[in-house]
């Protein structure tokens, strides 16, 4: 009896998550002028599905900006703006980002942070995509519009990353509750 207790408590106890929360300057971390942040995030590994937490008081802000805007500490083109002291930022996408504090000066004395997105950090999907073809003597043009790659969602909406982590927490929990009566029963 105690062997299936201990089997069903480290079912139920396993993550279902694979996704996970970098708070900016580690444990503890405050987005200020104390700067730090590319040294910190050089000793990150950040995954699509992860996610940023600034934490700031209200003298600063965090906008995501492009990376000649990053270079040249310019915060009038951004990309995403944030406010409030606590800010939450989903990493949906692989390659780089980019982000400063808004207030005059503070980009140049070190609220600026670079960081180098990974691919999924989810298990690999066992389906390939497959792109459709176009029926013979169609009159569809050969080019079709893409979207921008500086096109963000909205940090509340919901987005491919977030959906794909849901599915697969869903999955892990009923596969938990499955195995956990099947254990009961014996």
């Amino acid at each position: 009896m105690a062997l299936r207790v201990a089997a069903l408590f480290l079912l139920l106890s396993t993550p279902a998550v694979y996704a996970v929360q970098h708070v900016v300057g580690g444990p503890g971390g405050s987005w200020s002028t104390a700067g730090g942040y590319n040294t910190w995030a050089a000793g990150e590994t950040f995954n699509v599905g992860d996610t940023l937490l600034f934490n700031y008081d209200t003298s600063h802000g965090v906008i995501e900006v492009s990376k000649g805007d990053y270079d040249n500490c310019n915060t009038g083109n951004a990309l995403q703006s944030y406010t409030g002291g606590k800010t939450t930022v989903t990493l949906s996408n692989p390659g780089s980002m980019y982000f400063i504090c808004p207030t005059l000066g503070h980009c140049g004395q070190g609220m600026q942070l670079v960081v180098n997105v990974q691919g999924s950090s989810s298990p690999p999907s066992s389906s390939t995509p497959t792109t459709p073809s176009t029926p013979s003597g169609s009159t569809t043009p050969s080019t079709s519009p893409t979207s921008s790659p500086s096109a963000k969602s909205s940090p509340s909406g919901s987005n491919g990353a977030v959906s794909g982590l849901d599915s697969l927490n869903h999955l892990m929990l009923g596969l938990s509750l499955v195995l956990a009566a099947l254990f009961v029963r014996v």
